[in-house]
């Protein structure tokens, strides 16, 4: 519970900050709380030195707490009621030719004396700074007027605040529909920063605020879908030094997924960490989201965020039958520092080793199950499943582990060599628009094709081995490839730009990826969904009718 409020200057570095704090004694500490800094440059943009925010946390119960917080202007007509305090260092201290303008804070009642109520809806729990015009975190307010005015390339600063506790809604538990249905929705390089931007590569004229009109398409786009997860494949920030504070960025990348409902995974790309905070740092944050399933995996294995997600079906066995598998594939194996000290990159990261060994343990760590899956109590489906299950024989039911799919930013090389060709037609299992860009694949490779993915079978004895788990690696990075191309029996397929924030091509539209999957994860189908509501190369990746095995 927050009980007094303060503004220093600080002009020291990062190390030296705690000699920045506001004056105190112990027993001020021991009644108000010790003081916390909040670890954001409220002169980030414009003032001559570091202005930080400072509010005292107590667990007492017996002192009163802060209910009620406003900014004045010397102009403004201030509080009279004795509860009501000033900081005494303008907000805007630093700030030339900005008028000075004053955080005010409203002490009201102890602890001992709220009700639940009052603690909930009035209560300040916690102060930040935000950058932009975009909304803040979830289960924060904006506090009027911003603290500085958007004005050419200074973006807008605010104090944000929460009353109360917000603990983000959960995801609800991946499952199948009752009849065997799940569609996944692949967003591929949003670019988002803190600054409007105007459209990149498009015919759209006027085309202003990119990332809200992203956002608008986007929206569109899921009410049409209706999927039942979201996949964010990378780069959700543009880096480059447009999104230097993440959260402020982080706050909205999501919202039109969110406000639906809908469960979401991502996976870190090579912009995402260029500035602002580290992933460590910007995977807490997604977990804080509503209805993230973002996880930070194990931390003995190279990245930051590998995974593993299971779909499973909607009776009451709760039986596992999909898998999805989510890597961090880095952002930068080489690099040097200009003479400025910024680093300049050279070659794209990639799948490490031990990476390699940790999809292989989880992968062998999967029991199989009996498919194609028969529900509980199928017998009360009525014609749904006898529709599907007349067309099994018992002969074709097996053993073997559910179908998978993968999902991480940067393509291997693998994704470019040559297409397996199709036995029964003869044509190669190529399959969307590419060559429009140069190949986006790391230089560098601990062999994940060959040592992880194509190691993983669905069963030893399926098909001579053939039967690969993972059926499709999912991959963004490139921004004007949008095609899946089947190499050694494995699809690869990339998002295509789903962002006017980002890099495109006039006559590309921006377009998103879709996994439609059905028969209880046997039958996968992909298709692209574009701003202009085309469905292109809809393409049966796994499933009866698909294409015939891989040989080799």
């Amino acid at each position: 519970m927050l009980s007094e409020l303060a503004i220093e200057r600080c002009m020291m570095a990062a190390y030296l900050s705690h000699l920045c704090f506001p004056k105190t004694t112990s027993e001020e500490d021991a009644t108000k709380g010790k003081w916390v800094r909040v670890n954001k440059n409220i002169n980030a943009q414009s003032g001559l030195w570091s202005l930080i925010l400072y509010y005292r946390r107590t667990r007492r119960l017996d002192v009163p707490l802060i209910t009620e917080i406003k900014l004045l202007s010397e102009k403004d007509a201030a509080p009279t009621d004795p509860t009501w305090a000033k900081v005494e260092r303008s907000v805007r201290d630093g700030v030339s030719g900005e008028p000075p303008m004053y955080l005010w804070y409203r002490r009201g009642n102890t602890g001992k004396e709220m009700t639940p109520e009052e603690k909930q809806n009035n209560l300040i729990t916690e102060i930040d700074v935000s950058y932009g015009s975009d909304r803040p975190w979830y289960g924060f307010k904006k506090l009027e007027p911003s603290v500085t005015v958007e004005k050419g390339r200074i973006q807008s600063e605010w104090l944000t605040y929460r009353t109360g506790v917000h603990k983000p809604p959960p995801a609800p538990p991946l499952h199948f529909s009752h009849d065997g249905k799940f569609k996944i929705l692949q967003i591929a390089d949003l670019h988002y920063s803190i600054a409007h931007t105007d459209c990149r590569d498009t015919v759209l004229s006027p085309c202003i605020d990119s990332d809200n009109r992203t956002t608008t398409m986007l929206a569109r786009v899921l009410d049409a879908e209706k999927p039942d997860m979201v996949v964010f494949s990378g780069d959700q920030l543009n880096g480059q030094g447009t999104s230097w504070d993440t959260k402020s960025v982080l706050a909205k990348f999501a919202i039109a997924v969110t406000e639906r409902q809908i469960p979401w995974a991502a996976v870190f790309g090579n912009r995402d960490d260029e500035d602002g905070s580290y992933k460590e740092e910007q995977l807490q944050m997604l977990q804080a989201l509503p209805y993230s399933l973002v996880e930070r995996g194990p931390k003995d294995v190279h990245g930051v965020g590998n995974y593993v997600l299971k779909v499973k079906s909607a009776d009451a066995s709760r039986q596992h039958l999909l898998t999805m598998y989510f890597l961090d594939s880095g952002s930068y194996a080489e690099g040097y520092f200009d003479w400025f000290g910024f680093f300049k990159p050279t070659e794209y990261d990639y799948i490490r080793d031990s990476q390699i060994n940790w999809f292989l343990q989880e992968s062998g760590a999967i029991s199989p199950i009996e498919r194609p899956f028969t529900p509980d109590g199928a017998n009360d489906l009525g014609k749904i499943w006898p529709r599907q299950s007349d067309q099994i024989t018992p002969s074709s039911r097996k053993l073997a582990k559910p179908n998978a799919l993968m999902f991480f930013h940067i393509p291997l090389q693998e994704a470019y060599w040559v297409a397996d060709m199709n036995p029964n037609t003869g044509a190669r299992l190529d399959v969307g628009l590419k060559g429009l860009e140069a190949n986006s694949n790391a230089k560098k490779n601990d062999g994940f094709f060959e040592k992880g993915l194509l190691k993983a079978k669905e069963s030893d004895h399926l098909a001579g081995g053939n039967a690969l788990e993972v059926k499709v690696v999912g991959n963004g990075h490139s921004h004007i490839t949008e095609n899946c191309r089947r190499v050694k029996g494995l699809w690869q397929c990339f998002g295509g730009g789903g962002s006017y924030s980002a890099r495109g091509r006039v006559g590309f539209d921006r377009r998103f990826r879709i996994y439609d999957i059905s028969d209880y994860g046997e039958t996968i189908w992909t298709y692209k969904h574009t701003e202009n509501d085309v469905i292109l190369d809809r393409l049966q990746l796994a499933g009866r009718g698909a294409a015939p095995l891989y040989e080799g």
